[in-house]
């Protein structure tokens, strides 16, 4: 499905975005008036982001290895060196950047004009996603862009975090603090439960829900915002309310049945599409990211055979829906690529991918992992359980149950809390291989990521990306020193 900015958006975020010179303080002639709750609605369809983080997160993290051989096309050796990238191309931390600050252009182009309006009731639902929609553009650039929040009682999180732009942008350059990472987080939460109760309250008429903040993808979205803050009864009690009574059966990605029975080529067609009941958020993404099965970092030999197909905590490993291209080039084979056409007759145009920005399947095990911050051993193995039943071949509960002593064993600890941790992490890493979720896991948790790196002589180095090193914070677009943003330290 592809939304269409609306000619009469100003999607401005100043020098924040790129191409500062587009802007200025008069409104363009051909843009209409938001006057009508249906301009609203239209309106906040732009709220999200039009580029992914897939290959920035993956490339960072230990999901990829140097391979020896393969393609070399920018940003992806870059990203697997943990080097700064200038480019604006899609796929990289700026298009990102850029991205999500145009999402939040939208949103508050949509909150400004309910404001200035006496619209109808009904507004207020598009009003409940535009600060949804903010919020989250917010989170995932403080995500990127900033020190990782620190849960420990009494952090101060006084490090840099991101701008928040809340205010409708009509000049060129306009100055921005960076603020805290405290007070971004902060903010965040008052869009994200301001938002979440007019949606909860008011009724939308989306055509399309999936590619909108609805109730269930909302409580989602904060369900991963509440596991950052280290809020682990906000994280239960959000994801309870994506479904009633907080039942995730039969709502997971179908691998070991419906995928296992289908041909290949069908599941990678469906696999992100909206009608998928495990998609909870779906976006369309300007992106190349699928194109990289060939390239020479990603997944190898290694990671395809000692993590992607290992076996698991539970006794066995996942069954997975994976393809090679000849070894040492393995894909997941989930990312259908669609073309989308600028100019037909001379075939021109730009690589787009529909990307489930929320699932049912990350939900249920930020779920479990709540769970096992609390103390509730049982209920985080019931929610292990039901994702392993979904992932394991020929699951059998007397054999493949998740259970405290397995885990102790798998992963030689002691602590009850750590050993489900520990399972968490490895289903996360392997059940997400390829959607980014990975780097979530490794800056909450403190991971070391460790790459091997092998010259023209086939030596091979290991190089160590620790949990202090201002590398995990990517760069700030060098663009926005002319509104005062400092770059990250390096």
């Amino acid at each position: 499905m592809k939304f269409k900015k609306l000619n009469y958006i100003l999607l401005a975020s100043t020098c924040l975005l790129s191409g500062c010179s587009k802007y200025l303080d008069k409104e363009p002639d051909l843009r209409a008036s938001i006057n009508d709750v249906d301009k609203v609605k239209r309106l906040v369809t732009s709220a999200y982001p039009a580029n992914n983080y897939l290959e920035m997160a993956e490339m960072y993290s230990d999901n990829v290895e140097d391979k020896g051989v393969g393609e070399l096309l920018e940003p992806v050796p870059s990203l697997y060196k943990w080097e700064d990238i200038i480019e604006k191309k899609d796929d990289t931390p700026t298009a990102y950047w850029n991205a999500c600050y145009s999402a939040i252009a939208a949103a508050n182009h949509a909150l400004d004009a309910i404001e200035k309006h006496d619209f109808d009731e009904t507004v207020l639902v598009y009003k409940g996603e535009a600060l949804v929609a903010r919020a989250y553009a917010h989170f995932m650039l403080v995500s990127f862009f900033a020190k990782v929040y620190d849960t420990q009682q009494g952090a101060a999180n006084d490090s840099p975090g991101v701008p928040y732009v809340t205010a409708v942008e009509t000049k060129v350059i306009v100055p921005y603090e960076r603020g805290t990472v405290q007070a971004v987080y902060e903010q965040i939460q008052q869009d994200l439960e301001e938002g979440l109760a007019l949606l909860e309250a008011n009724k939308g008429d989306w055509k399309a829900p999936k590619y909108h903040f609805t109730p269930a993808a909302a409580h989602a979205f904060a369900a991963r915002f509440y596991l950052f803050k280290g809020d682990w009864k906000q994280v239960v009690d959000h994801a309870n309310k994506v479904f009633p009574e907080g039942n995730f059966a039969g709502k997971l990605m179908p691998f070991n049945s419906k995928f296992k029975d289908t041909e290949k080529k069908i599941v990678l067609e469906n696999f992100a599409r909206a009608e998928q009941p495990y998609n909870l958020l779906v976006g369309e993404t300007s992106s190349a990211y699928a194109r990289l099965y060939k390239s020479r970092y990603g997944m190898g030999t290694d990671v395809h055979r000692d993590i992607y197909n290992a076996t698991t905590a539970a006794g066995a490993r996942f069954y997975n829906f994976n393809l090679t291209y000849g070894p040492p080039h393995y894909t997941t084979y989930l990312w259908n690529e669609f073309f989308y056409l600028t100019n037909a007759a001379a075939n021109t145009g730009y690589a787009m991918l529909m990307v489930p920005m929320l699932t049912t399947d990350e939900v249920l095990l930020n779920r479990a992992e709540a769970y096992a911050e609390l103390g509730n051993t049982t209920a985080s193995i019931a929610d292990l359980d039901l994702f392993a039943s979904n992932r394991i071949e020929g699951y059998d509960s007397d054999r493949h149950a998740v259970t405290v002593n397995k885990s102790k064993k798998f992963f030689q600890v002691t602590d009850e809390k750590e050993a489900l941790i520990q399972t968490i992490l490895q289903f996360k890493q392997i059940g997400f291989m390829s959607m980014g979720l990975r780097w979530f896991d490794i800056i909450r948790r403190k991971i070391t990521v460790k790459h091997n790196l092998i010259a023209n002589n086939d030596e091979e180095t290991i190089v160590e990306l620790k949990p202090e090193d201002p590398r995990r914070v990517f760069q700030i677009p060098q663009e926005t020193k002319l509104s005062g943003v400092e770059p990250n330290p390096r």
